[in-house]
């Protein structure tokens, strides 16, 4: 996808997989050119994540009608080489980092099976219709929490409210305090909510373990005729 730090929005939104009326609407809003103008500075001077090519990756593989599922984080990875763009994913090659290790475990004692999913790349769970998003896009390398209220989080509000007027049901799991912040923009009754404590290893054992946010979200998306491939 292309980014929105590099080329004029009039040009850009043609390529974005069917969000370019929110995006367009975004790009143009006060905070998005304030955002705008300190991510430029900060790639230009520290090193940022994920790489600025992937910062909007997530939307790539989804289009707005086709979201059956979003999984909502609360910022990159902050590691070199493991954020792509997409919540918990990491790429082909990388070993998965504590907190997907954990939801690979939940997985398995949710549905009783092993994940699709056998190194850390998701996009076989986007491809499904499962928005991999966080509250925040970027981060500074080590430092958690870097890019907190520089504008993300509007950004990612206007996400939400968006796939909240979509008329068919949507899965939003929402998984640490970042991401159950969101929980009061979905107001539809069409959807289903489900909320836990982060994977990371810091919290995973304060509810995510038995979460079962997986089955229950097949056995939601079973009433119209969709199922997710874990």
């Amino acid at each position: 996808m292309p980014n929105p730090l590099d080329a004029g929005n009039q040009a850009m939104t043609r390529y974005y997989n069917g969000w370019e009326p929110l995006f367009l609407q975004e790009f143009d809003k006060p905070y998005f050119k304030q955002l705008k103008a300190f991510l430029v500075d900060e790639y230009a001077t520290k090193t940022i994540y994920p790489p600025k090519r992937l910062m909007l990756s997530a939307f790539d593989h989804v289009s707005p009608s086709e979201v059956n599922v979003v999984i909502l984080g609360q910022d990159p990875y902050i590691n070199e080489g493991q954020a792509m763009g997409m919540s918990f994913s990491v790429p082909d090659g990388v070993r998965p980092p504590p907190s997907l290790q954990n939801v690979l475990k939940e997985i398995k004692s949710d549905l009783g099976y092993e994940s699709i999913i056998k190194g850390g790349n998701l996009t076989p769970w986007a491809n499904q219709g499962v928005l991999l998003l966080n509250t925040v896009l970027t981060v500074e390398a080590g430092k958690s929490n870097s890019h907190k209220g520089k504008g993300w989080e509007t950004f990612t509000d206007e996400v939400i409210k968006h796939l909240n007027n979509r008329e068919s049901g949507i899965v939003f799991m929402l998984w640490g305090a970042h991401a159950i912040s969101k929980a009061r923009l979905v107001t539809n009754r069409q959807h289903l909510v489900l909320t836990s404590a982060h994977p990371s290893p810091l919290s995973a054992y304060n509810g995510f373990f038995g979460c079962e946010h997986f089955s229950k979200a097949n056995q939601f998306l079973e009433l119209q005729n969709k199922e997710i491939r874990w």
